[in-house]
C-alpha cells in the first residue's frame, strides 16, 4: 500500500520530535538515525526506504547480539540508538529499552498482566500480540488484555493508562488484543472491546483523555491505517463486522464495506491501501479491491475485483512497484504476486512454506520472515518466483514482524530478540 502524502509529513514530524527528545537527554542524533516507530514501519505500509539491497547477498548473516526478552508477537521499535520491545515474562508484561549497538538493557519496566488464553489460541501463548507505537518521545503499548499504557521513551516512566473494561466488561477479543494502535498528530487511535461490542477511540497522546469514540462494533485482530481519500484524512479499519472509513479529526463515520468474521474465519490482516483502493484479504475469503468514492457529499464503496485463488490468513500483504505480494494460507502456505489493477495472480511460490510470513518491501525485493525461523529474500518481479537469498535467523517460532535497518535486521523469536547484520563487503553503491 501507499499512504497519502499527508501521512508522510506526519511521520517526518514525529521522527524529528523523537530525535529532538533524545537530543535533550543524551548525545546528538544524526538526522539519518534508524527509526521504526511501529507496525509495518514509519508509514504502516511495509516499505523500508533506508535499506539498500547489497550487490551480492552474503551466504550468511552475522549475529551482533541476542537478548532474552520474553514471549509475544509485537514489533520491535527503533529510535536513534535505542530498541524497544514489549513482551511477557511469567505473569508480567515488560517493556525493554535496549542499546541498539550492544543489546545491553538501558531500562526494563514491568507490570502484572493476568490473562487466560482460550478458544484454540493456547499455541500462540499469552504474550502481547499488539505492536506498540512511538510518537513524540512516548511509547504506547496495548496489553494482551486490552490495557493501553503510555511510557516516556527516555526514562521508561509510566505516564498514563487506559482501559474500557467498565464499558465492555472483558475488554479484549477472544484470543487477546492484537490490533496495533496508530498515532495521528496528538491523537492515539485504537479499537477497544470484545468480539460482540466495542468502539474505535481517539485518545490524547499526552493525557489519555478521550477525544472521540465511534461505532459499536467489536475489534478484530487487524490494525488501522491512516490515509487521505478524496481529500479527507481518515482511519481505514477492518473491525469484527466490516471495513470502515472514519474521519480522523472528528470520528465521523464515512463509509463501510461489510466483511464480517464468520465462524473460524478470523479478520486478521491489516488492509493495504494503494492508488485510491483498499486491498482487503481474509481467511478463506480471497482478496477484494475496494474503491471508496465521494459524490455530492455521499460516500459509497465500489468493488473493482474479487479473486479467490489466494487468501490471507494472519499475514498482511505489501506493495512493491504496483504489485501486491502476500502469503496465502492455501497450499499450506505460499508466497504470491498479484496485479493490483486486475486482481490476476501472476505467480505463486512453492507450497508448504509455513503457517505464516511477515513481509516487508525493499527496492527490487520482498523480505519474508517465515514462522519457522527462515528469512527469505525474494526478487520483486511479475514474471516468476525467484529467491535471492535465504537465511536461518531463529531456531524456533518467529511470528513477530522483523525490523529492517540500513545494514541489519532485528528478529524476535519465541523468547529472544536478535540483531543480525549484513557484512559491509556486500554493500551496494547509493
Amino acid at each position: 500500500m501507499v499512504v497519502a502524502m499527508v501521512v508522510l509529513s506526519w511521520s517526518t514530524g514525529v521522527r524529528c520530535a523523537v530525535a529532538q527528545t533524545f537530543r535533550q537527554t543524551s548525545t546528538a542524533v544524526p538526522a539519518a538515525s534508524p527509526y521504526w516507530p511501529g507496525w509495518l514501519g514509519p508509514k504502516r505500509n511495509g516499505w523500508v526506504s533506508d535499506f539498500r539491497p547489497p550487490t551480492r547477498w552474503p551466504g550468511q548473516l552475522k549475529k551482533a547480539w541476542q537478548v532474552k526478552v520474553g514471549i509475544g508477537y509485537g514489533s520491535p521499535l527503533v529510535a536513534a540508538d535505542r530498541v524497544y520491545q514489549h513482551a511477557r515474562q511469567g505473569e508480567d508484561e515488560v517493556l525493554w529499552c535496549l542499546d541498539l549497538k550492544t543489546g545491553k538493557a538501558r531500562w526494563r519496566k514491568s507490570y502484572p498482566a493476568p490473562f487466560k488464553i482460550r478458544g484454540g489460541g493456547e499455541y500462540h501463548g499469552k504474550g502481547p500480540k499488539s505492536s506498540p507505537v512511538m510518537a513524540d518521545g512516548r511509547i504506547f503499548t496495548m496489553s494482551i488484555a486490552g490495557v493501553l499504557t503510555a511510557w516516556d521513551a527516555v526514562s521508561g516512566k509510566q505516564l498514563w493508562r487506559r482501559d474500557y473494561d467498565a464499558q465492555f466488561k472483558r475488554s479484549h477479543p477472544h484470543w487477546g488484543a492484537s490490533t496495533s494502535p496508530i498515532v495521528d498528530g496528538k491523537q492515539l487511535i485504537v479499537h477497544f472491546g470484545i468480539d460482540e461490542r466495542g468502539a474505535l477511540v481517539a485518545l490524547d497522546t499526552a493525557t489519555g483523555k478521550q477525544i472521540w469514540s465511534q461505532g459499536k462494533d467489536g475489534p478484530s485482530y487487524s490494525s488501522p491505517l491512516l490515509v487521505e481519500i478524496h481529500g479527507v484524512r481518515q482511519v481505514v479499519e477492518w473491525n469484527h463486522r466490516a471495513l470502515v472509513g472514519v474521519d480522523s479529526r472528528s470520528g465521523k463515520f464515512l463509509w463501510e464495506f461489510p466483511f464480517p468474521h464468520v465462524g473460524s474465519d478470523q479478520n486478521m490482516p491489516t488492509p493495504t491501501y494503494h492508488n485510491g483502493r483498499v486491498l482487503l484479504g481474509g481467511e478463506n475469503r480471497g482478496i477484494h479491491s475496494l474503491e471508496p468514492q465521494l459524490d455530492n457529499g455521499v460516500w459509497t464503496v465500489k468493488q473493482r475485483w474479487h479473486q479467490k485463488k489466494v487468501a490471507l490468513d494472519m499475514s498482511s500483504a505489501v506493495i512493491n512497484d504496483n504489485l501486491l505480494y502476500g502469503f496465502s494460507h492455501y497450499g499450506k502456505g505460499r508466497i504470491f504476486c498479484l496485479d493490483t489493477t486486475t486482481g490476476k495472480v501472476l505467480w505463486q511460490g512453492p507450497g508448504r512454506t509455513g503457517a505464516n510470513a511477515m513481509l516487508l518491501s525493499i527496492p527490487g525485493h520482498v523480505v519474508a520472515l517465515i514462522n519457522n525461523g527462515g528469512l527469505k529474500v525474494i526478487k520483486a518481479n511479475a514474471a516468476r518466483f525467484e529467491m535471492a537469498a535465504s537465511y536461518r535467523v531463529a531456531e524456533n517460532g518467529t511470528w513477530a514482524p522483523p525490523v529492517l535497518l540500513e545494514r541489519a535486521v532485528l528478529v524476535k523469536d519465541v523468547r529472544t530478540l536478535t540483531l543480525w547484520s549484513l557484512p559491509d563487503s556486500t554493500a551496494s553503491s547509493r
